[in-house]
C-alpha cells in the first residue's frame, strides 16, 4: 500500500478511535515513522525539523547514543524494571547525579522525592508537602502561569478555558500579576511592571484585609511557558525570594519545562541567583522516558512513611535515561552551547521582527523562545502594542509544517510561537530552522493579507 494511503488511513483511524482531547495532532496530521536528532520522518519519508521536542522533553534529541546505551544496559544486566521506591545502584547513582546538578547552597539540604511519571504529579506532591510542613491553606500563583492538567494542577493554573465547566476545583488558589512587560497587568509598562507587581505582592502578602488566609506557599515558573513563553524579570525573582523568605513563606519553582538545561543554565532560577525551597522537575530530566521529582529543603521534610506514593515512582528505564542525559550534558559542556544557539536563534528573529510588523515581540532564554503575533491593523493597547493575532500565529505554524518545521503555540489567544527545539541542535540545523521559519513568516503573511 503507498505511504500516502496509510498514513491517510491511520489518521482516519486516530481521529475516529483516540479523545476529543487528543491536541498535538490536530496541528501536526501525520504519522511519525522513525527520529534521530532533531530530525523526524513520518510514514511518507518526509523529514521535519523537530522545535517541539516533546514540549522539552527530549533535551538530546530523539534516540541519541547514549540513551539507547543506557537503555540496553539497563535490559542486559535485568535490573527490575518497576521497583516501587525500593533502592538500587542505578537509583542511588541517579539521586547523586542530580545533587551533585544543584546549586553549591542547595546540596548539602536536598531530598529527593520520585513521583508518578508526569509533571502534574510532581507538582502535586509539592503542595501536598509544604501543607504538611507549614500548616498554610492558601496557594499563590501567577497569572498566566501552567502547572498540569489534573483537578489541582489546573485549579494552580492560569487557564480559563480548560477548566472553565470544572466543578469542585481545589480551594483557596489566589492568582498574581506576573511581570509581562509586553502585555503589563498594570498598563503602565516603560519597564516598571517588575517593580510594580513586586510592590503589589508584598503589600499584599502584609495586608491583614487582603482577605487570604496565611500561604503555604508561592509557586511560580520562572518562565511562563504555556503562558506565552513570557521571562520574569531577574530582579523580581530576587525579590519574590526575598519577600518569601523573610515570611517563612516556601518558594517552589516549576522547572518541569525551564530545567535540565532548557535556559542555559542547569536550573532557570540560576539566572536569577536565588535558592528556593521546593523545585519540581519532569520532562527532560527523564532522559526522554517518564520521570518526575521534587527536590526540596530537608526542613520541610515532615512526610509520614506513604504520604505521597505512585506506582510508577521506580522507573528504571526512566533513571537510567536521565543519569545519561545529566552526565552528558555535563561532560559535553551543552549548556555552552545552548547559550551560542540562542544568540544565533535571537539574532535572526530580531531580524524578522524588523522586517514584519506582525511580529510584535520576541522574548525568552536559553533554547525557550516565543514569538508573539499581532495584528498590526488593529489598535493598539495602552502600551502601543497591537492585539494578538492567534489566527494568524497559526497559519504560520501550519506553513512552517507544511515546508518541514514544528513548532508549537501557545499564549494568550493562542498567539505566540514557541521553539523548543533539542538541545543539542547545531548551528547548520538553528540556520535551517530559522531558514524555514522566515519562509512560512513570508507566506503567511502574504496569505493572510489576501484573506
Amino acid at each position: 500500500m503507498a505511504a500516502n494511503k496509510i498514513q491517510e488511513e491511520y489518521l482516519m483511524f486516530q481521529s475516529e478511535r483516540e479523545s476529543n482531547a487528543r491536541a498535538y495532532s490536530r496541528h501536526f496530521p501525520f504519522i511519525l515513522q522513525k527520529a534521530q536528532g532533531v530530525i523526524v520522518t513520518d510514514v511518507e519519508g518526509k523529514n521535519y525539523y523537530d522545535c517541539l521536542a516533546g514540549a522539552g522533553t527530549l533535551a538530546l534529541g530523539h534516540n541519541h547514543e547514549v540513551i539507547i546505551t543506557a537503555i540496553r544496559e539497563v535490559l542486559d544486566q535485568q535490573i527490575p524494571l518497576h521497583t516501587l521506591d525500593l533502592a538500587t545502584p542505578l537509583k542511588i547513582e541517579f539521586m547523586k547525579e542530580i545533587i551533585s546538578s544543584l546549586p553549591e547552597d542547595f546540596k548539602s539540604v536536598a531530598k529527593i522525592q520520585f513521583c508518578g511519571p508526569t509533571g502534574a504529579d510532581a507538582v502535586e506532591a509539592a503542595i501536598k508537602l509544604v501543607k504538611q510542613s507549614t500548616k498554610g491553606k492558601s496557594i499563590l500563583a501567577f497569572q498566566g502561569c501552567y502547572h498540569g492538567s489534573t483537578q489541582a494542577t489546573m485549579s494552580m493554573s492560569g487557564n480559563i478555558s480548560k477548566k472553565q465547566h470544572l466543578q469542585s476545583l481545589l480551594p483557596d488558589v489566589h492568582f498574581l500579576p506576573f511581570p509581562n512587560e509586553f502585555r503589563c497587568p498594570f498598563g503602565i509598562g516603560n519597564g516598571m511592571t517588575a517593580s510594580i507587581s513586586a510592590q503589589y505582592i508584598e503589600n499584599l502578602l502584609d495586608d491583614d484585609e487582603s482577605g487570604i488566609a496565611n500561604p503555604c506557599c508561592v509557586i511560580v515558573e520562572t518562565i511562563q511557558g504555556e503562558g506565552g513563553v513570557i521571562p520574569a524579570d531577574l530582579k523580581w525573582l530576587n525579590q519574590l525570594r526575598r519577600m518569601t523568605a523573610e515570611r517563612n513563606i516556601p518558594l517552589i519553582i516549576d522547572e518541569v519545562q525551564t530545567g535540565i538545561g532548557r535556559t542555559g543554565k542547569m536550573f532557570s532560577f540560576e539566572h536569577a541567583g536565588i535558592i528556593p525551597d521546593v523545585i519540581i522537575c519532569s520532562k527532560a530530566i527523564g532522559g526522554s522516558l517518564p520521570m518526575s521529582v521534587v527536590i526540596y529543603h530537608k526542613a520541610l521534610d515532615q512526610w509520614q512513611a506513604g504520604a505521597h506514593t505512585g506506582t510508577f515512582r521506580g522507573n528504571q528505564l526512566g533513571m537510567a535515561t536521565g543519569l545519561a542525559t545529566l552526565k552528558y550534558l555535563r561532560e559535553h559542556r551543552v549548556l555552552e552551547k545552548v547559550e551560542e544557539r540562542s544568540v544565533q536563534f535571537f539574532k535572526r528573529l530580531y531580524q524578522l521582527q524588523q522586517k514584519y510588523s506582525e511580529i510584535g515581540d520576541v522574548r525568552g532564554r536559553g533554547l525557550m523562545i516565543g514569538v508573539e503575533i499581532v495584528d498590526p491593523k488593529k489598535p493598539t493597547d495602552l502600551l502601543g502594542h497591537h492585539p494578538p493575532d492567534g489566527e494568524l500565529a497559526s497559519l504560520i505554524q501550519k506553513k512552517c509544517f507544511e515546508n518541514g518545521l514544528i513548532i508549537e503555540v501557545g499564549g494568550r489567544r493562542g498567539a505566540v510561537l514557541r521553539f523548543l527545539p533539542p538541545l543539542i541542535i547545531n548551528r547548520t540545523e538553528t540556520e535551517k530552522v530559522l531558514d524555514i521559519f522566515a519562509n512560512s513568516v513570508q507566506q503567511a503573511v502574504a496569505m493572510h493579507a489576501i484573506c
